[in-house]
Parts: C-alpha cells; sequence; structure tokens
C-alpha cells in the first residue's frame, strides 16, 4: 500500500459504459457453438440415411455439434445392436469433419452419441481432396497430349441459314441396299 493512500477521481457513468463495451467485444469474439441433432430409426433406408448424414456433415462443417439419436419403439428394443450399427455407420461417414465427442450409450427408448467438429480431420481431408485435384489434373494433361489431330473430323457443315446439312465427303457407313441402287428396285416391278 502507497503511503498516503492514492485515490483516482473517476467518472462512474464513464467506467460503467467502458465496462459494457469491453464486454459485449468479449461476447463478439466468444464462439456460439449450437447442438443439432439428427434422429434415425433402426430400420432407416439406405437414401434416408445418406440424405440424414449428409445433412450432419454440412452441421459439422459448419462448426456445430451433432447429437446422432436413434429412436426405438416396441420390439425393436430388443436389438440394441442394430442402432449402434447405425451410430458407427455414421460416425465412420464424417469421420474427414468431425469426431466422436461422447460415444453411444442407452437411455431409455433412445441411444444417443454426440459428434463434434474436428479441424485436423478437416484441414487432412482439404489436402487431400487437393492432391488427388492435382493428379487427376496431371493425368488429363497426359491425355490430353496424346490425341491426334486425324482422329477429330467434322461431319456436318452449316448452311447460310444455319440448318446443318450432312458433309458430302462423309458416306455412311450402314447404307441400305434400297438406298444404294433405286434403279434395280423398279426394273424388278
Amino acid at each position: 500500500m502507497a503511503n498516503p493512500p492514492v485515490c483516482k477521481v473517476m467518472d462512474y457513468g464513464k467506467y460503467k459504459f467502458e465496462a459494457q463495451q469491453r464486454a459485449k467485444e468479449s461476447r463478439k469474439k466468444a464462439t456460439n457453438i449450437v447442438v443439432k441433432e439428427m434422429k434415425y430409426r433402426p430400420k432407416i433406408g439406405g437414401g434416408d440415411f445418406d440424405t440424414k448424414t449428409r445433412k450432419v456433415e454440412q452441421f459439422l462443417g459448419e462448426g456445430h455439434k451433432v447429437k446422432i439419436t436413434i429412436m426405438f419403439r416396441g420390439r425393436e428394443m430388443q436389438h440394441p445392436e442394430l442402432g449402434r450399427k447405425i451410430l458407427d455407420r455414421v460416425a465412420e461417414m464424417v469421420s474427414d469433419v468431425g469426431r466422436v465427442e461422447i460415444f453411444p450409450k442407452q437411455d431409455g427408448r433412445n441411444m444417443t452419441m454426440v459428434l463434434g467438429p474436428d479441424k485436423k480431420a478437416q484441414a487432412a481431408a482439404i489436402k487431400r481432396a487437393q492432391v488427388e485435384a492435382a493428379e487427376a489434373a496431371e493425368a488429363a494433361g497426359d491425355t490430353a497430349g496424346d490425341t491426334e489431330v486425324d482422329d477429330v473430323v467434322d461431319t456436318t457443315i452449316t448452311d447460310a441459314d444455319s440448318t446443318p446439312v450432312a458433309d458430302e465427303s462423309v458416306e455412311p457407313d450402314d447404307a441400305s441396299p434400297a438406298d444404294a441402287a433405286p434403279d434395280e428396285a423398279t426394273k424388278e416391278t
């Protein structure tokens, strides 16, 4: 403590205002994580499973947590392994954008699991996609150099009124005998 005690004369209204502004700034910087929920059934069809899983992947890509719920009814309660299989498939399909935060557990008629976004996995997936795109472009560049100009033939010529007309120099391969010799067909009758 200082001797004699030191005090600062200040405007209390200004002090409260600045404190509010600091609190507001800190709230802006805070990330707001929303928990989304996707509900599945043990007897879900393939198309519905794919659609819901794509939506889960989208939520994880946006940075949200996702709670996956398997709803059991009636005799489905006797086979929780079916729900576990579905949850495992979902976790496997979204492994490039998220990871399991709370492992599957049964609570009453529902089995739940929570997935969270995984920034490291997302970065690895993006890098892998870039490498694959570069390889594909390189492969496409190699095959483009192998084509010869002689292989490309234009079979139509456009008239002045923009109607396509068959090129005279190209003969059809499957000419029927009636088209080839109309005189012979008329002589026989």
